[in-house]
């Protein structure tokens, strides 16, 4: 929309030294921007007025307001008007800048990068509709003073939608500012579509990534909003203290089993596996290994959430943690009113297992014999992996990142401290510095 002076952008790109990205585009934040400021759609009138102030401020020749409304038409995603939230009325909106943007198709692309396409009023057979997933993203035009210019992260959280956050962005610098600040969200100089490049033209390059795929026994993230089950080791205090209360309402409130009996000493030798239904912590279990198999027990789900699949997602999550860990054979102790539950995880009876009852209940010994995981943690294995925390060891640790630091031995080559003597202190004769001198004898007073 703005006529560019490419000259400025080439001699700017030459002599200033690309920054470090501070603000990457995609890393926008517009939560603390989303309490201020608001973004929607102009309708005509406020279109004339926001680009009758644009040409004020700019003092470039921009598009007309034809084309702009064409354009707005084809694709409203393609303009996006900015307001503080304290002067906003849905009734009668006031705008006080804004974002444009054009959603090129190839054609359009090719357009951009021979110079072909009429950046002022662009053809629009060379542009996506609303539905049609672009090519390329041009920021066409921006216009944002003082606070408003907050408004960007909310102008690009409508093109980071499923049909655009995979596109990529393309800009021109108008001014060494405008330049400046596209270095900082991250846009590289330099661009190139279709095996044309252009000197003028920078381009933000989107990698969109799905959500990292993380293991069923460590699906839980307390940052986000938690819902369904989801299931976590036990890593902290406050997690043992979610883990022994819900083994106290199960296991000594409703069980009525002793407290000696719950807890028998073996809860430090163990892992221990949370179950969360929402929020709350609904479930947990124990795992303890052995040489050739482990043990899952312990199993206690609450009782307001046994009509929930808890009980059934910490026991898959259980198996999944044991074959992680390299384990084909996981063995258990059921009560003999829940071999079914079992039966349906896999477990089948020990032959020539044993039948016997402890804490009041009868038993039943069980096993399940698995295959240990592709990846199961091994020897041979990166060394960063194995001191991972417990059961997250598909992401980087905080020993890992301490790896960054140059090796110094702080312990090792750090000298003793020296021990100052003062020179009026006297020496005992016939002793050796390490050794102290005899104390005198108090005399008897009568």
């Amino acid at each position: 929309m703005t006529a560019h002076d490419t000259r400025v952008a080439r001699i700017a790109a030459q002599m200033l030294k690309p920054p470090v990205p501070r603000h990457p585009l995609d890393e926008l934040k517009p939560e603390r921007q989303s309490e201020r400021l608001v973004v929607f759609t102009p309708n005509g009138p406020q279109v004339d007025a926001l680009l009758s102030a644009a040409q004020k401020v700019i003092g470039r020749p921009l598009a007309s307001s034809e084309a702009i409304h064409r354009v707005v038409s084809h694709n409203p995603d393609a303009l996006w008007a900015i307001a503080r939230r304290s002067r906003y009325r849905s009734s009668l909106p006031v705008a006080e800048g804004f974002v444009a943007y054009l959603m090129l198709n190839h054609a359009g692309m090719r357009g951009l990068f021979d110079g072909s396409l009429n950046i002022s009023d662009p053809d629009l057979s060379l542009l996506s509709r609303q539905n049609e997933k672009p090519a390329g993203i041009y920021v066409w035009c921006v216009h944002a003073l003082g606070i408003i210019a907050g408004g960007m992260p909310l102008t690009v959280e409508k093109i980071s939608t499923r049909l655009y956050r995979d596109v990529h962005v393309y800009a021109r610098a108008a001014t060494p500012y405008g330049l400046k600040l596209m270095q900082t969200m991250g846009f590289e100089p330099r661009a190139r579509y279709d095996g044309i490049e252009s000197t003028s033209i920078h381009v933000y390059r989107r990698k969109h990534q799905e959500a990292p795929q993380v293991p069923i026994y460590d699906n839980y993230n307390a940052r986000a909003e938690a819902r369904g089950e989801t299931v976590t080791i036990a890593r902290t205090l406050d997690d043992m203290m979610r883990v022994m209360s819900i083994r106290s309402a199960v296991y000594i409130a409703e069980q009525l089993c002793p407290y000696n009996e719950e807890f028998d000493g073996n809860d430090f030798t163990a892992t221990h596996l949370i179950g969360y239904v929402g929020d709350e912590p609904a479930a947990c279990l124990r795992i303890r290994y052995f040489a050739d198999f482990a043990k899952v027990e312990r199993l206690a789900v609450r009782r307001e959430f046994r009509k929930t699949r808890i009980s059934f997602q910490i026991s898959k999550a259980a198996i999944e943690l044991c074959r992680a860990k390299g384990y084909s054979r996981i063995y258990a102790h059921a009560q003999k009113r829940l071999l079914n539950f079992f039966d349906r995880l896999g477990f089948r009876p020990l032959e020539g297992g044993k039948e016997f009852a402890f804490s009041d209940f009868d038993y039943v010994e069980i096993i399940l014999d698995t295959t240990p995981h592709p990846q199961a943690i091994s020897l041979g294995v990166d060394p960063y992996i194995m001191i991972r925390p417990e059961g997250r060891w598909h992401e980087p640790g905080i020993l890992e990142r301490s790896a960054i630091r140059p090796i110094t031995r702080p312990s090792v080559n750090r000298r003793p401290p020296r021990v100052a003597r003062s020179s009026k202190e006297p020496r005992a004769k016939g002793l050796t510095p390490d050794l102290p001198a005899s104390r005198p004898q108090p005399k008897a007073v009568m």
